[in-house]
């Protein structure tokens, strides 16, 4: 019995901590996790990508893929980005602008094209590691992300308005409820 009261201890005591963020040691404002939860959703769903053959499941898998950061992009532009100005180095904002603008191009491209054609697979991997890319820029150490925590916003009032208008987007857009 004592065997087993020990490792349950321990991993107690190891699952607290990855409730925190790995510098700060305190919980992300709303607006940051639920940008943050967008970003892990859709690199998973890219991974996932990676090891399917089936030719539908690839076009649903990539649909979905398109659907969120089509809604991602458009919130971080018609809320974070502006509301974070004032906070966030002008460089860096305008960057992140023309960033979305590349992926917006490729996904219209990818939905262009059929995932049987030649260059369907290699445009999806290409799109996934822009995405990542532009999600370590975000969340970086002096990055966006960080740049806005530091400053005046009230990160959690507008994690509100990220989460209703992702809401009304998706449902805009005919995608799933977001939750």
């Amino acid at each position: 019995m004592a065997a087993t009261s020990k490792p349950s201890s321990k991993s107690s005591a190891k699952s607290a901590p990855k409730r925190r963020t790995r510098r700060t040691g305190r919980r992300d404002p709303l607006a940051i996790s639920l940008l943050k939860k967008d970003h892990r959703e859709v690199e998973g769903w890219f991974d996932e990508y990676e090891q399917l053959d089936d030719e539908g499941e690839k076009l649903d898998l990539f649909n979905r893929i398109a659907l969120a950061l089509k809604v991602h992009t458009r919130i971080e532009e018609e809320i974070f980005y502006p509301e974070t100005r004032a906070d966030v180095e002008e460089d860096l904002l305008d960057e992140a602008y023309v960033e979305h603008d590349g992926a917006k191009k490729l996904i219209a491209e990818i939905e262009a094209m059929a995932p049987d054609a030649p260059l369907y697979d290699a445009k999806v991997k290409v799109l996934g590691e822009y995405i990542k890319h532009h999600v370590k820029e975000e969340e970086q150490a002096g990055g966006m992300f960080a740049q806005a925590k530091r400053g005046d916003e009230d990160l959690e009032a507008m994690g509100e308005r990220l989460q209703a208008r992702k809401e009304e987007l998706m449902a805009e857009l005919g995608g799933p409820r977001a939750h």
